[in-house]
């Protein structure tokens, strides 16, 4: 196949070029442009003929195995192991697509331990015996060892960036390794839905480093949604991140990721349409959101808007010397 015919169907095989001292022709093979280049520029490469020609075949098999597209994760499925004392975990719980699922217990009850059997997709052999199923089904080796399909993407509490990157450069390198159609739109939307989320917006030429901890936690959701691969997305203690958590869930919902939350705010816990109770390394509860759960729902996010409203009110500096009477209305009705 010739150069310019390789370009035209695998626009990648250009990073690959780039790197070489001479540009191709695109109207001979990629195997006659390499044995044509001179000994002299083989020798400050270091490579001979050989070594291009298998370095060329490895470059495009490695692209080729990022760029590969399996089939969509549709739910996954945790069959019960063991406990901490070695008695059986009695569970069968299959988790689809579009679905939040919190993980509530105390601290030391398994919660990490669970979320690890599943990012590793256990099967039988980790410390409490669980089995988890891909679609119903024993996951393709590629799904457990192959780094390029990574089952989970991890939103934790504290986002630190060390790269010395604006938000679009941070993007646009992303959005590249992705290999993504129409890499302008996604930016936008990315950029566009973190600063619905974020409590001060920033902008595209804003710094990564000089992000506050809030909007960093904001534009990891939204690149998440966007941009991961990641069909499940494992968010820790999203309560503290000083975020809109309603919207950056929802639009997680609305990209079809399953998203599986450990938390210990009830407004989040009863986001989620099922919560799972963990206890001595094992699921004890599975427990659906019910509908009074939902009522009870509507007024804790009344008063945790109220909240939200007198927070804002100190950081700018306001008096709050006296509570909005709306808050202190909401004391009478029942919550629980």
């Amino acid at each position: 196949m010739r150069v310019g015919q390789i370009l035209k169907l695998y626009p990648y095989a250009e990073d690959f070029f780039s790197v070489l001292p001479v540009t191709p022709n695109p109207k001979v093979t990629v195997t006659e442009f390499l044995l044509g280049i001179e000994d002299e520029v083989l020798q400050d490469l270091g490579q001979g003929t050989e070594d291009l020609i298998k370095r060329f075949n490895e470059f495009m098999r490695q692209m080729e195995q990022v760029k590969k597209v399996v089939d969509p994760i549709r739910s996954i499925t945790i069959i019960g192991g063991q406990d901490k004392c070695g008695n059986a975990e009695d569970v069968c719980l299959t988790i689809r697509a579009g679905e939040i699922i919190c993980i509530v217990g105390p601290t030391g009850s398994g919660k990490s331990r669970l979320l690890a059997d599943i990012e590793w997709l256990a099967q039988r052999d980790t410390p409490t015996g669980r089995n988890i199923l891909v679609n119903d089904r024993i996951p393709d080796a590629e799904w457990r060892y192959s780094t390029q399909h990574k089952l989970v993407a991890q939103l934790s509490q504290n986002m630190n960036f060390v790269m010395d990157l604006t938000v679009s450069e941070f993007l646009q390198m992303h959005a590249e390794s992705r290999m993504v159609q129409d890499i302008d739109t996604v930016i936008s939307n990315v950029i566009n839905h973190a600063n619905r989320f974020a409590g001060e917006q920033f902008s595209t030429d804003t710094p990564v480093t000089s992000l506050s901890g809030g909007q960093s936690r904001a534009l990891m959701i939204a690149d998440t949604a966007y941009l991961s691969a990641s069909p499940v997305v494992l968010i820790d203690e999203i309560e503290n991140a000083g975020i809109d958590r309603q919207s950056a869930l929802k639009l997680l919902v609305d990209k079809q990721k399953i998203v599986l939350m450990a938390t210990h705010d009830p407004i989040l816990a009863l986001m989620g349409n099922r919560r799972l109770v963990i206890n001595n390394g094992k699921i004890s509860k599975i427990l659906t959101t019910t509908d009074s759960e939902r009522r009870n729902l509507t007024i804790l996010e009344k008063l945790d808007q109220q909240l939200t409203n007198v927070r804002n009110a100190l950081r700018y500096g306001e008096s709050i010397d006296r509570l909005p009477e709306t808050l202190i209305g909401l004391w009478g009705e029942k919550v629980i």
